[in-house]
């Protein structure tokens, strides 16, 4: 039978001890190590206690890799009780068997407050990049390959990385399966909506963090053939003749509540060149039709109405962009969304020409319905450097608002016709070959209420989203393979 050494940590004494007795019920565990702060001096009969600094440093993943003597490795991640099911552990290693799996997780039951749900986890691909993929909290690795890819790590490199950096190596030789199958019970702490936790990576007391995260992203990036270098295509800004300088770009369906507001912020905007606004009103029921009319006296508003039903976002996008009256620039607005000042466009187009770039990312501030600042507050997306940028880009989950793009570009590469990712797959696409520009003043109020798309997605949703964001990147990456 092949064994397993299983590493839990030990903070709260009578939880850990509970999570042993949970363990020893699998006759496939041969030795349990507590990973115990080093300030903790308790210990629990038929254990080894290993003092660290943190779960997720190098010297820690360094430390398990010198412990560990079995077949395979269980690390849990949270100092609450871990509920394995019945055979759930000779489960993972059956599937790790049968695979060659250098890692398996698998779906796992959320104890939350009490009440036990369901929650489902999802495949593992080449561009699964980012730090907060949730693999659940239970880790079963093949200890000849979690020691081989500690090998490659130096103790003390990190303090917050060392577990992504494990896992990232760990990829590069070997498969990461994920068992859909429910086969252990958590504890959940974190009980905040889906709309909360998307920004924790730009928190900035989490900065620190991140740029660990990079690095070892980076690194990995190199190893596999994907890393590109601060190199990039020139870009010409007289290409084609456009009978304005810039186009906004709003699609919309069913936001009656908003789009007054939107409109209104983009008219009233002031600059040194002619714009227009194109807005792309997608089968709407609930009289947006009737409010967006009443700009009609306006000649910069082009109300456009699909006659196709079968738009998402990035499709309506495609057909502003198209438009004969689509100007050099086409810039982003969001139907609930507002500009922040009446300067918001020229600063955009002014910095295409300043930054030489085909796509310029602004920054934003989180508001609530009546536009006043909700946490986080400012998203700024300063993780985005010129060196690094469109390496880092592949490890978050976002690019950042407002987004505008050089029009002959966008009409080339084309927007994908969903309703979520499709701006981080063009951030991405784009990012291969040009330069993105930066704005890091407020250019925009993204207002979060209960319509919105993402406020506060059901697990099922979640994973939709993440997966598909996930194979976008796995795309990218091949891309930047392949490219010559």
């Amino acid at each position: 039978m092949k064994k397993i050494n299983a590493f839990i940590l030990f903070s709260e004494p009578e939880q850990a001890r509970r999570t042993v007795e949970e363990l020893r019920q699998s006759e496939s565990i041969s030795k349990i190590f507590l990973l115990t702060p080093e300030n903790n001096k308790e210990k629990l009969k038929g254990c080894v206690t290993i003092p660290i600094d943190t779960l997720h440093s190098s010297t820690t993943v360094k430390k398990i890799a010198l412990e560990s003597n079995a077949d395979y490795t269980l690390i849990y991640r949270k100092p609450t009780l871990l509920k394995p099911g019945h055979f759930a552990l000779e489960r993972m290693i059956r599937i790790a068997e049968d695979s060659s799996a250098g890692m398996v997780y698998s779906d796992y039951y959320a104890n939350i407050q009490g009440i036990k749900s369901d929650h489902p986890v999802i495949d593992y691909q080449e561009g699964s990049l980012r730090d907060d993929f949730n693999f659940g909290s239970l880790l079963l690795y093949r200890a000849g390959a979690l020691k081989k890819a500690a090998r490659r790590m130096k103790a003390g490199e990190y303090t917050y990385a060392g577990l992504y950096d494990l896992r990232l190596k760990v990829s590069q030789k070997y498969p990461l399966v994920h068992v859909n199958e429910f086969l252990y019970t958590e504890v959940e702490e974190d009980t905040r909506t889906s709309g909360q936790k998307i920004f924790d990576y730009v928190d900035p007391k989490n900065r620190e963090v991140q740029l660990e995260m990079e690095q070892a992203c980076t690194q990995h990036l190199k190893d596999v053939g994907a890393y590109l270098e601060p190199r990039f295509r020139n870009i010409e800004f007289n290409k084609g003749s456009f009978p304005v300088e810039a186009s906004v770009i709003i699609p919309v369906r069913n936001r009656i509540k908003t789009i007054r507001d939107a409109i209104t912020s983009v008219l009233k905007q002031k600059t040194g060149f002619p714009f227009n606004l194109i807005v792309i009103d997608n089968c709407s029921t609930d009289g947006t039709t009737e409010a967006i009319a009443e700009f009609k006296n306006d000649g910069r508003l082009i109300h456009l109405v699909p006659e196709r039903d079968d738009l998402g976002i990035g499709g309506c996008w495609n057909m502003g962009v198209h438009h004969a009256q689509c100007g050099k620039f086409a810039v982003q607005l969001d139907s609930d969304d507002v500009y922040s000042a009446e300067d918001t466009l020229q600063k955009i187009v002014d910095a295409f020409y300043e930054q030489q770039c085909a796509m310029v990312v602004g920054t934003y501030r989180m508001t609530n319905f009546n536009m006043e600042m909700i946490p986080p507050g400012i998203i700024d997306h300063r993780e985005w450097t010129p060196e690094n940028g469109r390496n880092n880009a592949l490890r978050i989950n976002g690019l950042g608002a407002p987004r505008a793009f050089y029009t002959p570009v966008l009409r080339e590469i084309k927007v994908p016709n969903t309703s979520y990712g499709e701006d981080y797959a063009l951030g991405l696409n784009i990012s291969r070959r040009y330069r993105i520009g930066r704005i890091y003043d407020v250019l925009y109020l993204c207002r979060r209420w209960e319509d919105n798309s993402d406020a506060s997605l059901d697990i099922a949703k979640m994973n939709t989203h993440n997966l598909y964001k996930d194979r976008i990147r796995t795309w990218e990456i091949q891309a930047r393979k392949n490219r010559k």
